[in-house]
């Protein structure tokens, strides 16, 4: 098993008398971290997903919910959202039946905070799990492993079971796309319109790197774009993708509304777009090698608990800057080039308006990026 980062931070909030929340999108590794977390604990599984456990819970008062918990001092609720009045039942249990610590988890970022943000305000610590980290991979597989699997890694992601299944990281990624994209995400929102789905997935996975334009996708699906806007809305709060604004704050030729967008994992994009061909034969690498460091970056910043913002930059004259952090009054900017032979100049007007800290990422230098 790949030891998960977040452990160490979980295991400190047991018994703080509030729930634990853990949120990501399916197959990341939820369950199997908080069995970990309670390996040594005898606790009380209850799977949301169990039509039985979902009525069950959803009409409990104080003294079921006793009757339910028993002696047990810990309990698992797996897929949470799935249960309705979950909010409320997880608040009565925090104020009414003490030494009992809750830790529910869940795959849809929307409907958990749906249900439990009013009622667990103040009785709750939150915690996102993403794919792998390159962090905990290196740690799991040593330096030298991982720097060969670097290339895999950029074709076909960092989710466990695509790691440590050498040789069927295809099939575990189709059924990955097929059953949480196609199935669970449209659940969620309670739309059956895959064929819109699969339209703005693509053309958004062809678009990783580049601005994105919500007109453009609507005429290229064919619908408008309000609903390109809800889609991509629900695609973001079901942890498939993520937005980064444009940074404007000083010059007059600042882009300022635009955005791009990245996948959480570069397996998931390169499915969607039905390549799994080897760097060498990619037009794509730029924007795979993109992808891969945003979204590493993500997951090094959400685990660390830190406080920067982060954009891109672009001017009307084209001028730009691939990726930008924000801590306080410290701004630090990214070029990202695979190959290291590759230079980048940080464009005049940005340097002169903002002084910031200048990098260029390559092949050889990211393990800097994503420490």
């Amino acid at each position: 098993m790949i030891v998960r980062d977040l452990l160490p931070k979980i295991e400190e909030k047991l018994g703080k008398g509030k729930v634990i929340v853990l949120i990501g999108p399916r197959q990341v590794g939820k369950t199997t971290l908080i069995n970990s977390l309670l390996k040594d604990i005898s606790f009380l599984f209850l799977d949301g997903d169990d039509s039985v456990v979902a009525n069950t819970l959803a009409n409990a008062n104080t003294e079921i919910l006793k009757s339910i918990i028993g002696s047990y001092k810990y309990v698992f609720i797996d897929e949470v959202q799935r249960i309705p009045n979950i909010g409320l039942k997880l608040k009565i249990i925090v104020d009414q039946i003490k030494n009992v610590q809750v830790i529910v988890s869940g795959s849809s970022a929307f409907d958990i905070n749906h249900v439990t943000q009013e009622p667990l305000t103040g009785r709750k610590f939150e915690y996102h799990l993403y794919p792998i980290s390159w962090n905990e991979f290196e740690a799991n597989v040593g330096y030298i492993k991982a720097q060969q699997q670097l290339e895999l890694r950029l074709l076909y992601g960092m989710y466990p079971d695509v790691i440590n299944n050498f040789g069927n990281e295809y099939e575990i990624l189709k059924n990955l796309v097929s059953s949480y994209l196609y199935k669970d995400v449209l659940g969620l929102a309670g739309i059956r319109k895959s064929d819109v789905l699969e339209k703005i997935l693509k053309a958004l996975a062809f678009q990783v790197g580049s601005e994105v334009s919500y007109n453009e996708i609507a005429q290229l699906v064919g619908v408008d774009k309000n609903t390109v806007n809800n889609y991509i809305d629900l695609l973001e709060k079901a942890f498939v993708i993520f937005r980064l604004n444009s940074f404007s704050k000083n010059l007059r030729n600042e882009i300022k509304a635009n955005r791009k967008i990245y996948f959480y994992d570069n397996g998931v994009r390169n499915m969607l777009i039905g390549n799994f061909n080897s760097l060498e034969f990619r037009q794509d690498k730029g924007a795979l090698w993109e992808n891969f460091l945003v979204s590493e970056r993500k997951k090094l910043l959400s685990y660390t608990d830190s406080l920067s913002k982060t954009y891109f930059w672009r001017t009307t004259a084209q001028q730009e800057i691939d990726y930008i952090e924000i801590n306080a009054d410290a701004v630090a900017a990214f070029e990202f080039k695979w190959s290291s032979t590759k230079k980048s100049k940080l464009p005049k007007s940005f340097d002169t308006a903002y002084q910031p800290s200048f990098m260029v990422v390559n092949k050889d230098n990211f393990r800097e990026f994503l420490k």
